[in-house]
């Protein structure tokens, strides 16, 4: 009896030992993984910093963008670029009070230009905001504007790009009619667009494409597909720019040091 409970306990012993080493190597992975993944995510964020001067428009904008299923019922979506805005700085690109909740980030570069659908019937201005803030102030700025639902705000509306002889030409202000604002956490960049009719018409009551989106809603926004175009287009560009950053971060740690 005596033998059989030392034995017993050795056997519980051991596999004590060796669930108590599973657990440390496991927590010494964990730990390596983590270390990874945050060295990954500092290069991205690093690598998005010069994209503003070191990429050409025509990657950040194409000539032309292919949306599929971005349209009204999941509808495919074909974009032409008609303008493309001269690279600077955030001087009168914003209302006033847009541009004080963006100020604290700071403006590095804003790079902007203006699609049509394929019938010339809507107008989208999409911008790039590379800002100054490092990825605390990004991620601060994320979240005021999801807790403080500041993407949904009329009076915090980008401003369009008009440019003459392009059916954009017509829009300003006030023909905004939705819109949609991203705070990017993994680079230091705003990714907006506004949309309109290419007709010029005013709009009363702007709404944010959020909305239009949404089912059952019954706005002249969302009856048009207005909504899916600022969403569509805005997503298409921010994809683009995911996959630009991380070329550039990965071809950063192939370079010899």
């Amino acid at each position: 009896m005596f033998r059989t409970r030392r034995r017993g306990r050795a056997v519980v012993a051991g596999v004590c030992l060796v669930l108590g080493l599973g657990l440390i190597g496991g927590a010494v992975a964990g730990s390596w993984i983590a270390e990874d993944h945050e060295d990954s995510a500092a290069r991205g964020f690093a690598a998005a910093v010069p994209v503003w001067h070191s990429v050409p428009v025509d990657t950040l904008f194409p000539p032309v963008v292919q949306g599929a299923g971005d349209g009204p019922g999941g509808a495919d979506r074909t974009w032409t670029r008609i303008a493309v805005a001269p690279d600077g700085g955030c001087a009168d690109a914003f209302d006033p009070l847009l541009w004080k909740v963006l100020a604290d980030a700071g403006c590095r570069r804003l790079l902007r230009a203006t699609y049509t659908d394929a019938t010339q019937s809507y107008v989208t201005t999409v911008g790039l905001l590379f800002t100054k803030a490092d990825p605390a102030g990004m991620s601060a700025l994320a979240t005021r504007f999801r807790t403080q639902h500041l993407a949904e705000r009329p009076d915090l509306m980008p401003r369009p790009y008009a440019a003459r002889n392009t059916p954009a030409a017509g829009f300003g202000d006030d023909q905004r009619a939705t819109w949609t604002i991203s705070v990017r956490t993994d680079a230091p960049v705003v990714v907006y667009a506004v949309s309109g009719w290419a007709d010029g018409r005013s709009v009363d009551t702007p709404q944010p494409a959020a909305d239009a989106v949404r089912a059952g809603a019954t706005t002249a926004q969302a009856q048009s597909g207005l909504g899916d175009e600022a969403r569509g287009l805005s997503g298409q560009i921010a994809q683009r720019l995911r996959r630009t950053v991380g070329s550039a971060a990965t071809n950063a740690t192939k370079r010899p040091s």
